[in-house]
């Protein structure tokens, strides 16, 4: 249990975000309204895929250093979590765009971006199925890897700046904690985020531990 207690605490953050989300006070902005509340949900789960995507980079980083199949094999997993929170990212942006917007995913640059920065990701995924040699397999996936995180972190956060773009916090658009959030809300989306990031360790630790398991049992 003393092992396990970021755990527990991912899940009554997770617990407090999820209730506060939906039935606590926030500001009533014009056309955000109650969309607002997405703040919550869509912004963490898209800081977690940073943070789960660095870490994949640096274990890929450790694995080119090292050669050990075991950091290829943790590289992996991290990536493979940080993808199900972009998606669900997406998802819940779609949603939020529906609503403000006034169509799920309109021609805007940061949301090309993200699109692109998902489908590099993915031939990630694809390109380690390509190879039966797993030394192989782990150093130009792990090339791949650190070069995808290289190009995706300029991607969604620099070249939508240079342009103009609906999203908050790009193309000259004000983010949402300059005129938007308060202190209350404050008091959620914080503790959202590293609630999602445990959250995201814990996906990804039962996925290794799992496909330790099944190598196992294959040899």
């Amino acid at each position: 249990m003393k092992k396990n207690w970021w755990k527990a605490l991912g899940v009554i953050i997770l617990t407090y975000v999820i209730f506060r989300g939906l039935l606590g006070v926030v500001p009533r902005q014009p056309i955000l309204n109650e969309s607002i509340r997405n703040v919550y949900f869509h912004v963490p789960l898209w800081f977690s895929m940073i943070a789960l995507l660095l870490t994949s980079a640096i274990y890929s980083i450790r694995y080119l250093r090292n050669g050990r199949l075991g950091d290829d094999l943790v590289a992996v997993e991290f990536a493979n979590t940080a993808i199900l929170f972009g998606l669900l990212g997406c998802l819940t942006g779609s949603i939020w765009a529906n609503f403000t917007w006034g169509e799920p995913w309109p021609n805007d640059p940061k949301l090309n971006s993200v699109a692109i920065g998902m489908l590099m990701y993915m031939a990630y995924l694809v390109l380690r199925g390509s190879f039966d040699d797993e030394q192989r397999r782990g150093r130009i996936s792990a090339v791949y890897n650190i070069f995808a995180f290289a190009v995706f972190i300029p991607l969604i956060f620099i070249i939508p700046r240079l342009t103009d773009s609906l999203h908050p916090g790009n193309g000259g658009n004000p983010a949402f904690g300059k005129y938007d959030m308060d202190n209350r809300m404050r008091m959620v989306f914080y503790p959202a985020i590293i609630g999602f990031i445990l959250l995201g360790v814990w996906i990804t630790e039962l996925r290794v531990r799992f496909r330790r398991l099944k190598v196992a049992l294959d040899d």
